[in-house]
C-alpha cells in the first residue's frame, strides 16, 4: 500500500492500515515541505502580477477626469453631474482638456508623433476615445388613464426588450443610427440596469478643435433625448515607463426618475506579460505552478481510489479539491488572456484612427486576478491542516466540532430576527435613507450597526417614532442578547474541552514535537548529540514523594494522587488509544466529576507527572 499522511484518511478505513511512526513522520514532513515550496511559488507568482504603479496610475487618471471642475465660476466635475446641462459642460470642458495634451507647459511642441496625445506627458492615448449611448423606445410603459391627457409619452427603465434600435435626429453617421453589439463584449452592470454593448456611438477626432465642434453639434441637435438611459465614454492609455495599460470607462446613467447617476472604472493591467528578466522569472514560476498542479492532482486521484468514500469525510480533503479546482480555473483564464492578447493586441494598435477596445482584454484580466486572489487565500488557509495536531489547534477544532449543533440552532434564530429587522428597516426607511434603499443594503447596514457604524440621525429623521424604536430594540436583541449568547456557547464549550484536556493526554501527533524528535534523531545519527538514556528519563517514585512532602502534602494526599495517576492512565488507554487516532472521544464532564474528587489531588497529580 502506498504511504500516506494522516490527513488523507477522512475516517477510519475499513481495513484499518497501520502506519509506523517513522513512516508517518517522514511522509508528513515531505508533504509539508512540498506544500511550502508550492505556497512560496504561488506567492511569488501572485505578487509578481501586481505592480505598485497600478494604484498611482489609477489615482492620477481619476483625479484628472473625475475631480477636475469646469472652468470659470462653475464647480461642476464628473462626480457632481446631476443634469444634461452639467453633462455637456463636462464633455466640452474637463473631458476635452484632459484628453488632448499636444504641447509642453511652456507651449513648446511636446514630441514629434502624428496627432497623438500623451496625457500627463507620459501616457499615450491608444487610438481615439469612443462615446456611445443606449436608449429605450417610447410607450414601453403605460400611463395611467387619468394622466394621459397630461402626458402621452412613457419611457421605461432599460432592458434589452425595451431598447430602441431605430434611427433618430439627423439620421446620418453612426451617432444617429444603431450599431449592433459584438458577441464577445461583456455587459456592464450599472446602478439601475445591466447594459449590453452596441448602441448609438461615435469616435472623437485626433484634433481638439474638431472634437469640440462635434460636441457642440450633438448638443444643439439634441443627441441626448428622454429615451436616453446610459452614456459610456471609453478610452485606453499605455505607459511605457511602467509597462501598464490603463483602460478607462466613464458612465452616466439616466434613470427613469430623471437626473443622472455617474460611475467609473479605471483598470490598470499588465497585458504585455513578458518584457523584463523579472517577467521571465515569473514565467518560470508559472511553469512550476503547473508542475505542482499535476503532481497534486495525481496524488488526490490516488488517494480517492485508495480510500474511496472515507476520503470525503475529511474537511481538509474537500479544501484540497476546492484548491485544485481554483488552480485549474486560474490556469485556464491565464491561458485565455495570453491567447487573446496575442491575437488582438496587434489589430488594436494597427489603426490609430479608430477606437481600440481594450476593455475586453482588461475585463478578463481582472477576472484572472480575482481567481488568483481567491486561490492564494485558500492556499494559506490550508496551512492549518499541518498545525491542527498541536495542543492549541486541537482544542480549537474540538471546540468548534462539539458546539457546531448549538451554533446552527443559534444561527437559525439569529437570522430570523436579523432578516425581520432588515425587512422592517427597508420598508420604513427605504425611501429616505440610502443605507436602507434596497433590501440587501438594509442587511449590510445592520451588520454595520453591530460594528458601531450607523447613521442614527438619518433613521430618526426618516421616522421620528419608528426610527428610535427600531434602533433601540435592534441593539438590545441583536447586540446585547444574541451576540452574547453566541459568545456564551463558544466559551462554555471551550471550557468543557479544556477540562477534558486537563485530565487526558495531549494529542501524541504534535507537529512541533514531531519535528523536534526528528531533529534530535538526526543529531544523534551524526554523533552531534549523545543518546538520552532511559534511566535518565525516569524518576523514582520516592523522589517524587519527597518533592510532594516538601510542598506540604501529607501521606494521604500523596496516595490519593498516585491513585489518580492510575485512573488517568486508564482513561488515556480508553479514550486516547493510538490505534483509533481519527476517532477522538473526549472525556465527559460526568466522568471528570466522578474521578476528580478534590482540586488538590489534580494539582498534586500534575506536579508528579510534570517531572517525569
Amino acid at each position: 500500500m502506498a504511504e500516506a499522511s494522516r490527513w488523507h484518511r477522512g475516517g477510519t478505513p475499513q481495513h484499518k492500515p497501520h502506519y509506523g511512526r517513522e513512516v508517518e513522520i517522514r511522509t508528513t514532513l515531505q508533504e509539508l515541505l512540498l506544500y511550502l515550496i508550492f505556497l512560496v511559488n504561488l506567492c511569488i507568482l501572485s505578487f509578481g502580477m501586481v505592480n505598485p504603479h497600478m494604484y498611482y496610475l489609477n489615482k492620477v487618471m481619476s483625479s484628472l477626469f473625475l475631480d477636475t471642475s469646469v472652468g470659470g465660476d462653475e464647480r461642476t466635475n464628473f462626480k457632481s453631474i446631476r443634469s444634461i446641462t452639467d453633462f455637456w459642460k463636462f464633455m466640452e470642458g474637463p473631458l476635452l482638456e484632459g484628453l488632448y495634451w499636444d504641447s509642453w507647459y511652456n507651449s513648446e511642441k511636446l514630441y514629434d508623433l502624428k496627432n497623438s496625445s500623451r496625457i500627463y506627458y507620459e501616457n499615450i492615448l491608444l487610438g481615439v476615445p469612443r462615446v456611445r449611448q443606449l436608449k429605450v423606445r417610447n410607450n414601453t410603459c403605460k400611463v395611467y388613464s387619468s394622466f394621459q391627457s397630461l402626458m402621452s409619452e412613457c419611457y421605461d427603465r432599460y432592458t434589452s426588450g425595451n431598447e430602441d434600435l431605430s434611427e433618430f435626429g439627423l439620421k446620418q453617421d453612426t451617432e444617429w443610427t444603431y450599431s449592433a453589439p459584438r458577441t464577445n463584449s461583456p455587459w456592464h452592470w450599472g446602478f439601475v440596469g445591466v447594459y449590453q454593448n452596441g448602441g448609438y456611438m461615435f469616435t472623437l477626432s485626433k484634433l481638439k478643435s474638431e472634437t469640440k465642434t462635434k460636441f457642440i453639434n450633438l448638443r444643439l441637435n439634441s443627441w441626448i433625448t428622454r429615451g436616453t438611459r446610459v452614456i459610456f465614454i471609453d478610452f485606453s492609455l499605455y505607459n511605457a515607463n511602467v509597462n501598464l495599460f490603463c483602460i478607462i470607462r466613464l458612465v452616466a446613467e439616466f434613470p427613469a426618475t430623471g437626473g443622472i447617476l455617474t460611475s467609473w472604472q479605471f483598470y490598470s493591467v499588465k497585458l504585455l506579460r513578458y518584457v523584463s528578466y523579472y517577467d521571465y522569472f515569473i514565467a518560470s514560476c508559472e511553469i512550476t505552478f503547473c508542475i505542482f498542479l499535476i503532481v497534486f492532482t495525481t496524488q488526490e486521484i490516488k488517494n480517492i481510489s485508495e480510500f474511496k468514500y472515507a476520503y470525503f469525510k475529511s474537511i481538509w480533503n474537500w479544501l484540497e479539491l476546492l484548491l485544485l479546482a481554483l488552480c485549474f480555473v486560474a490556469v485556464f483564464l491565464n491561458s485565455y488572456c495570453i491567447i487573446q492578447v496575442f491575437l488582438l493586441l496587434g489589430k488594436l494598435l494597427k489603426n490609430t484612427e479608430e477606437y481600440s477596445d481594450f476593455y475586453f482584454l482588461a475585463y478578463w484580466h481582472i477576472y484572472y486576478n480575482n481567481i488568483i486572489a481567491i486561490t492564494i487565500f485558500f492556499a494559506w488557509i490550508k496551512i492549518f491542516k499541518f498545525i491542527s495536531f498541536n495542543k492549541t489547534m486541537s482544542q480549537l477544532s474540538s471546540t468548534l466540532s462539539r458546539c457546531i449543533k448549538d451554533i446552527v440552532g443559534f444561527a437559525i434564530m439569529f437570522f430570523i430576527i436579523f432578516f425581520a429587522y432588515a425587512q422592517l428597516g427597508f420598508l420604513v426607511f427605504g425611501s429616505q435613507v440610502d443605507d436602507f434603499s434596497t433590501f440587501h443594503n438594509s442587511i449590510f447596514a445592520q451588520f454595520r450597526i453591530v460594528l458601531g457604524d450607523f447613521n442614527f440621525a438619518g433613521i430618526q429623521q426618516a421616522n421620528r417614532i419608528l426610527g428610535p424604536i427600531y434602533f433601540i430594540t435592534f441593539i438590545f436583541f441583536v447586540f446585547f442578547v444574541l451576540l452574547n449568547m453566541f459568545l456564551a456557547i463558544i466559551n462554555d464549550t471551550y471550557s468543557e474541552v479544556k477540562a477534558d484536556y486537563s485530565i487526558g493526554r495531549r494529542p501524541d501527533f504534535e507537529l512541533g514535537k514531531m519535528i523536534k524528535e526528528s531533529y534530535h534523531n538526526v543529531l544523534e545519527k551524526l554523533n552531534l548529540r549523545k543518546p538520552q538514556k532511559d534511566e535518565d528519563k525516569k524518576k523514582k517514585s520516592g523522589d517524587l514523594a519527597e518533592q510532594a512532602r516538601r510542598e506540604g502534602f501529607d501521606e494521604n494526599e500523596i496516595q490519593s494522587a498516585e491513585r489518580m495517576k492510575k485512573w488517568k492512565a486508564r482513561l488515556e488507554k480508553k479514550y486516547y488509544s493510538t490505534e483509533i487516532q481519527d476517532d477522538y472521544q473526549p472525556v465527559t464532564q460526568q466522568e471528570f466529576r466522578d474521578g476528580s474528587t478534590t482540586r488538590y489531588k489534580m494539582r498534586l497529580s500534575e506536579c508528579l507527572t510534570k517531572t517525569q
